[in-house]
């Protein structure tokens, strides 16, 4: 192998047994250096193995005023039929508005702080600050949001569905602007003309102020709020806990 400066190698398709030769055309030098047996594969493999790895940095970003998100899924991973991901950030005070979907969802937290909320068809609502390395697990048609706190935060999010897509879930935004506002009027017991200004189609990811501390948020339920689960190396936060 020629050596590059810093002691780093240019790895080369050749094996030491003579077969490959020298690759002296336009490459990248850093994926060869962290695929090597893909490079250089072992006399065994005949390459008919499905890929099985597929880079965020090799995704689409999705920007908003107050986060970004990018996915993979079936999409960019054919052979990931029952799992996608989501790698989401959202800025001091940024919000992933309340949404649904029909697939399960749990996350693990990256870097900083975030408030999460939930709330089910019986009246039980949720409430919980989370930090690095905690998870949160959501079972499959629960409404929740998400706001980065003071640091803001970074976490990664695993669905149940290979083909699910965090661009196509049922948000509070876009069930407003799809049902008809007298309908709204009646089931919140307010003016028509209160939905005059609602956003048309989904927002998805907006921008707003960092919440004080959570005793100032929560809502009191008659109906309970499920409990979360401690260990001692990550908050382990999951709304299943209200049934169990």
């Amino acid at each position: 192998m020629e050596k590059m400066p810093q002691g780093y190698y240019i790895p080369q398709p050749f094996r030491d047994d003579g077969a490959g030769g020298i690759d002296k055309g336009p490459r990248d030098i850093m994926r060869d250096m962290q695929n090597p047996d893909m490079l250089v594969p072992p006399k065994t493999d005949a390459g008919l193995i499905p890929n099985l790895r597929f880079s965020f940095s090799d995704t689409n970003m999705t920007l908003n005023k107050g986060g970004w998100s990018r996915e993979i899924t079936v999409r960019e991973l054919p052979i990931a039929t029952t799992l996608a991901g989501v790698n989401m950030s959202l800025t001091p005070g940024g919000v992933r508005e309340l949404h649904w979907h029909q697939q399960a969802e749990w996350s693990y937290m990256l870097v900083g702080h975030a408030r999460i909320t939930a709330v089910d068809q019986n009246g039980h609502n949720f409430i919980a600050d989370v930090g690095l390395g905690d998870l949160w697990y959501f079972p499959p048609g629960i409404p929740h949001s998400i706001q980065g706190l003071e640091d803001g935060c970074e976490f990664l999010l695993v669905f149940d569905d290979g083909n699910f897509s965090d661009l196509n879930t049922f948000s509070l935004s876009d069930w407003f602007a799809h049902t008809p506002k007298d309908v709204l009027s009646s089931n919140f017991g307010v003016p028509i003309h209160a939905f005059n200004h609602i956003p048309t189609e989904q927002v998805y990811i907006y921008q707003d102020k960092v919440p004080g501390p959570i005793e100032t948020q929560k809502v009191q339920s008659p109906y309970g709020s499920p409990s979360n689960l401690q260990t001692s190396t990550a908050c382990t936060t999951s709304y299943e806990n209200t049934w169990r």
